[in-house]
């Protein structure tokens, strides 16, 4: 009877457990799921939760993507009608590796047309596309999703960011959806539209592979690193989020055949936009400058400044009558923020400050000699700030010049007086450890540490003070950077 009783009430106690851990079961799995479905529109589940809850595996499914926008791509003919062409083949040897497809200044391009891909950012006929797809073209035509063929009226271009603003005259457009870069994550999926070697309507896909990225004469660009595939034809076409948010407009990949490699690269949509406001407004883009030459710390540099990590911006620079010199930014400054945006590294900087107009003021974050400092600044347009820059080059006289030498970092430093009757200290000859960090003769040192030099007394003591890890402020050739000497 008690045994009966006993076992009656096992198997009870077990039907229950099992039924409360189905229920459990149900419920993460429509957790999990409504989760996914809210962060990303267009994500299909391609294996059953397991019997945890948790979901195995999700892949993007992008037929609503392309079904829900695709029509807000267009493909971009671009004809010019001229007999001779002034263009010429670049001269920069990183266009080997970097190429703007339809490029007109590349000599494999046929300078008699280009084609591309934009995409409708209005109802009433306002299209994007790359500044490279339509230059020293005179004719553009856009053709729509549905077969549709317009002229296009070419607004503005600005080859620094290589957005260009078309429009058409039509009305009722569909209309891309813009999406927020900043969001963006690595390893997170995208998808471009556009039409590679003329084949509209064409879908790639693959992950973010990086942001922020710099390329070669790009310091006003932080570039979007995808795998997406990207061929000539894409350029300018869109690249989407999973909530089929236009996050960047592709551009440029990074190849050794001259084909797509695994690497692309897009511009983030707000940059374009903001390009595309002013092109609207005003036909052209004018961005702000600080008047400064930075570079990226490295660990010894930022070790030597007394940071626990670098991050930053180091000013090796200011120029004169500059925003710079005159908010009282100094050399060896690190900038950390704008306007509270952090500066992680030195291509943060031109980057946020290109974004802002000339004529408005920023808040500048720094570190000065181990103390945090907020001084703010209003920027000028980068013709003013160019012929702010405009210096005479400096002569030595030659009968007056003395020497001495630095043993331990294999440096011997002349004294040499300039024609303006100052000092400075210019490396005449380099060995061991200073001719592994790759200083030269003819370097002249301005700092040593915190303190500028221009005597071997001045030099003897800051080396001094400043211990084994030795931070250098060299000017070559009128560029300033910081490096540093490891001494024992």
């Amino acid at each position: 009877m008690h045994t009966f009783r006993f076992s009656t009430l096992l198997t009870l106690s077990v039907v229950l457990a099992l039924s409360a851990c189905q229920k459990n079961n149900d419920s993460a799995r429509k957790s999990v799921n409504s989760q996914a479905a809210a962060s990303q529109e267009f994500v299909r589940e391609t294996q059953a939760p397991k019997p945890d809850g948790t979901v195995g595996m999700l892949l993007p499914d992008f037929t609503q993507l392309v079904a829900r926008e695709g029509s807000s791509v267009v493909n971009i003919q671009a004809v010019n009608d001229a007999k001779e062409s002034e263009l010429s083949a670049e001269s920069d040897p990183f266009s080997e590796f970097f190429k703007r497809f339809n490029n007109p200044d590349d000599e494999s391009s046929n300078n008699n047309g280009n084609f591309g891909s934009g995409v409708i950012i209005s109802a009433d006929g306002y299209v994007i596309t790359n500044a490279h797809v339509i230059k020293g073209m005179t004719e553009i035509k856009v053709a729509l999703n549905d077969k549709r063929e317009y002229p296009a009226k070419l607004i503005g271009s600005d080859e620094k960011s290589d957005i260009a603003l078309l429009k058409i005259a039509a009305s009722d457009l569909p209309v891309a959806k813009i999406g927020s870069p900043s969001e963006l994550k690595s390893g997170e999926w995208v998808a471009a539209i556009g039409a590679p070697f003329g084949f509209d309507n064409s879908v790639t896909a693959g992950i973010v592979s990086a942001k922020n990225r710099t390329l070669p004469n790009e310091n006003y660009m932080p570039f979007i690193q995808t795998d997406v595939a990207i061929n000539p034809g894409n350029s300018g076409g869109p690249l989407f989020n999973l909530k089929g948010q236009v996050v960047g407009i592709n551009s440029q990949i990074y190849s050794r055949s001259g084909g797509f490699m695994g690497i692309s690269f897009a511009i983030p949509i707000d940059v374009a936009m903001n390009v595309v406001e002013q092109l609207k407004s005003t036909g052209k883009v004018e961005r702000g400058q600080l008047g400064v030459v930075i570079q990226e710390l490295s660990y010894d540099l930022a070790k030597s400044f007394g940071l626990d990590k670098p991050a930053g911006a180091l000013v090796a620079k200011v120029s004169p009558n500059s925003p710079a010199e005159k908010a009282g930014l100094e050399v060896g400054d690190i900038i950390r923020s704008v306007n509270g945006e952090a500066v992680r590294s030195s291509s943060d900087l031109p980057m946020t400050i290109s974004t802002i107009r000339p004529g408005d003021e920023v808040k500048l974050g720094i570190c000065r000699k181990g103390e945090t400092l907020e001084i703010t600044a209003k920027l000028v347009s980068q013709s003013e700030q160019q012929s702010a820059q405009i210096e005479p080059e400096e002569s030595y006289r030659s009968d007056r010049v003395t020497a001495f030498t630095f043993p331990a970092a294999g440096l011997t430093i002349s004294v040499r007086t300039n024609n303006s009757d100052e000092p400075e200290l210019v490396i005449s000859r380099v060995q061991g450890i200073a001719a592994k960090l790759g200083l030269r003769r003819g370097d002249v040192i301005v700092r040593v540490g915190e303190q500028a030099v221009r005597s071997q007394e001045e030099f003897d003591a800051a080396v001094r003070q400043a211990g084994n890890q030795i931070p250098l402020l060299i000017n070559r050739s009128g560029d300033a950077f910081f490096t540093v000497l490891n001494v024992e």
